[in-house]
């Protein structure tokens, strides 16, 4: 077998190392990458010829986590991995955005990039491997790819900055963010921060940087090990003869239909001028296909959009280019969910509602690769096809919705107490969309968690900024809340949100081949204004949380006991903490430490479990009176239960004031019984009396009857 090439590179004092040669040799490009003992296998492969009949690149990338990488079995019945889970979904989305732009202009061969975890120590997060691992795996084959790029996750523990932080750390940071950059420059960034600084999100942005070069490097290093020359790569072009015939018969036409504010009113002109000039140009051009067509259009269009920005400063709606689009919004719609609302921002419009569960209802995580357990804070996405007005396909989540809901989940996650009681679940259905329904969802989410009274620490909007720029690079317009099309024709999406203090969630999209410095700090400059009007909106509509919560919300008490009566509150086999949740409905969740929360659908449902719980957990106080059962009868005495699972002795001579020959001339089994506590030992056995409760009853109705 031939011998393994590898490369090792220090990355924030950890040793990481890039690997190829063992593993799948049939492939284009394999490598593994690992970190501690944590190892990322990745192979690529691409088909000889293009794919007929597409305009698109058939990129695939894909992500799993492997049961055996963590010395483990595969939950269900089948004992296989089935479909990836979010974790691995969001994974191949991180690893898909910053390789994408990488491939040339006009190339549309199809490309798989197969990611896998083969070994998961708990300890190191492989997402990030990932990114490198496909990188790595690309650059040593001979599949046209512009790279390499490097990618590293940046946290902040205690105000330090820490390259690749470890699950323990990322639970004490400020900061999860991941980047990835080329060798000079920004190329993608997500994550998720509580309230950090942009000038503090691009220092550390910088220092992610200086750790990706050398990433880099040892990519580079070891394709000249394989003795393979260095990558040159070139982009495709347009045919020029059949761009200018497009030009020339419907440029003008074109670019006036593109600035037709009204998505409807510009999408039925710009299909009309698409038809007829498909008709000429296949007469004037006989052997160009429909999808050759397609893409040729495509190329026309982002021409148009582009020279009418930069040239003319005019964008699509008429909008300049600091100009939010109209905002509009409405509380409280949705009678029984626990918090709602309707957030428009121009065409795109957002419904969110929220719903308040116990902590039994937040979601169990089952990640291998290790990290958080458990949810108790979701944010569930949903992009129905009517939402622009089409027909499509309805079924199981897709992976765009679940990336924007959890991008927009990880904006508002900061702001949510860490000791809150509930779990929380907001749901974004977008209604509407044209441009920026992640960010639409994290305003109508903020919005909803007031309405529901849930004491967030403060009101998160998001935005995103979008780029024109020519093909040098010398001109570029940068253009804040982008709209679809704007998306599609535009060099950049930069999603941002926050608050007013600070960066709570982003995550950027490209279809340049990275950003300068100096554009990516006037883009946080632009994200930052833009939210700042955003959020000056949204405290018009509602400027703190309501103060109380929805009538169909649960309810919660939270007390403490010490923690050697949890036992005695759940029972033999739980017998206690079961009778107390039949007789009362309520939910009872018992922490490690003695806290008791108590979720109840009504007043009376909680008041039953309150008193049942403290009862259970009481101590026998001296001079108070107990209504007991009787739970055993000695000739000394019986024994009384007084409260739940407290018995106390009450002796033969405390059960009457005269002497009596037997207890049972008192007293069976079973009986109830009025006793007074007249003493607790060092051992807490309690010591009880009928007789002295029989006189303080006595007493006490005889001054209600004098009264």
């Amino acid at each position: 077998m031939k011998d393994t090439v590898s490369v090792a590179v220090e990355i924030g004092g950890q040793t990481i190392t890039i690997e190829t040669g063992l593993l799948a040799r049939q492939a284009a490009g394999a490598t593994t990458v690992t970190l501690g003992e944590t190892i990322m296998f990745c192979a690529v492969t691409n088909t000889d010829k293009p794919r007929e009949g597409i305009d698109f690149f058939p990129l695939q990338v894909e992500y799993r986590e492997k049961y055996y990488a963590a010395g483990r079995f595969p939950g269900g019945f089948f004992k296989r991995e089935a479909r990836p889970s979010e974790k691995e979904i969001l994974t191949a989305r991180i690893i898909d955005r910053p390789i994408r732009p990488l491939f040339p202009d006009g190339y549309i061969n199809d490309v798989q990039v197969n990611s896998m975890v083969l070994s998961a120590d708990g300890v190191n997060d492989p997402d990030v491997l990932g990114v490198n691992a496909a990188s790595a795996a690309l650059h040593i084959s001979d599949i046209p790819f512009m790279g390499p790029i490097g990618a590293v996750r940046v946290g902040r523990v205690a105000g330090q900055l820490v390259i690749n932080p470890t699950h323990a750390q990322r639970a004490q940071s400020d900061l999860d963010l991941v980047y990835a950059g080329t060798r000079e420059r920004f190329l993608m960034m997500e994550g998720a921060a509580d309230e950090i600084s942009e000038a503090e999100f691009l220092a550390a942005m910088k220092c992610a940087h200086a750790e990706v070069v050398k990433i880099i490097d040892a990519q580079i290093q070891l394709r000249r090990l394989l003795n393979k020359a260095d990558k040159v790569v070139v982009d495709g072009e347009p045919d020029k003869d059949q761009m200018a015939f497009l030009r020339a018969t419907a440029g003008d036409s074109l670019s006036r239909a593109l600035l037709i504010a009204g998505k409807h009113d510009r999408e039925v002109a710009i299909k009309t001028i698409k038809a007829a000039l498909q008709t000429e140009t296949l007469e004037k051009f006989p052997r160009l296909t429909a999808s050759h067509f397609f893409t040729l259009f495509d190329n026309f269009e982002i021409e148009l959009v582009r020279r009418n920005v930069l040239e003319h400063g005019k964008r699509i709606d008429g909008r300049g280019s600091n100009d939010i689009r109209k905002l509009a919004a409405q509380l409280s719609i949705i009678p029984r969910a626990h918090g709602s609302a309707v957030f428009n921002r121009g065409e795109t419009q957002a419904l969110g509602t929220v719903t308040l569960g116990t902590k039994q209802d937040a979601q169990s995580l089952d990640a291998i690769a290790g990290g958080e357990k458990q949810k108790s804070f979701l944010l569930h996405y949903n992009f129905p096809p009517y939402s622009v007005g089409e027909v499509g396909r309805l079924g199981s989540t897709g992976r765009r919705e679940i990336g924007h809901g959890a991008l927009a989940e990880r904006s508002l996650r900061p702001i949510i107490p860490t000791d809150y009681p509930y779990t929380v679940r907001v749901v974004s259905d977008i209604m509407g969309s044209n441009g920026s329904s992640s960010m639409a969802s994290v305003c109508v989410g903020s919005l909803a968690l007031m309405d529901a009274g849930i004491p967030i620490k403060g009101a998160v909007a998001g935005v995103s900024v979008g780029l024109f720029s020519n093909k040098e690079e010398s001109q570029y317009v940068m253009v804040t809340d982008i709209i679809g099309s704007e998306d599609h024709c535009g060099d950049m999406d930069f999603k941002v949100a926050g608050t007013a203090k600070g960066i709570t969630g982003f995550q950027v999209d490209l279809k340049l081949r990275g950003l300068t410095w100096e554009i990516v700090e006037q883009a946080l400059t632009r994200a930052r204004e833009g939210r700042m009007q955003i959020l000056g909106f949204m405290h018009d509509v509602i400027a703190t949380p309501r103060a109380e919560l929805s009538q169909y919300a649960p309810r919660i008490f939270t007390l403490q006991i010490p923690v050697d009566k949890i036992g005695g509150l759940i029972g033999p086999g739980g017998k206690n903490i079961r009778r107390i949740t039949e007789i009362s409905g309520a939910q009872i969740d018992i922490a490690d430490d003695g806290t008791i929360s108590i979720f109840a659908a009504n007043g009376e449902s909680m008041e039953i479990a309150k008193r049942e719980v403290q009862m259970v957990v009481a101590e026998a106080v001296e001079g108070q009176l107990y209504e007991g059962t009787v739970t055993g009868i000695k000739e000394f005495g019986c024994f009384v239960e007084i409260l739940p699972g407290k018995d106390g002795l009450c002796h033969i001579s405390e059960l009457a004031e005269q002497r009596i020959r037997s207890v049972e001339d008192v007293c069976h089994i079973g009986d109830k019984m009025w006793v007074k506590c007249i003493g607790v030992d060092d051992r807490g056995r309690v010591k009880l009396s009928r007789r002295e409760a029989m006189r303080d009853l006595d007493q006490k109705r005889q001054q209600e009857e004098v009264k």
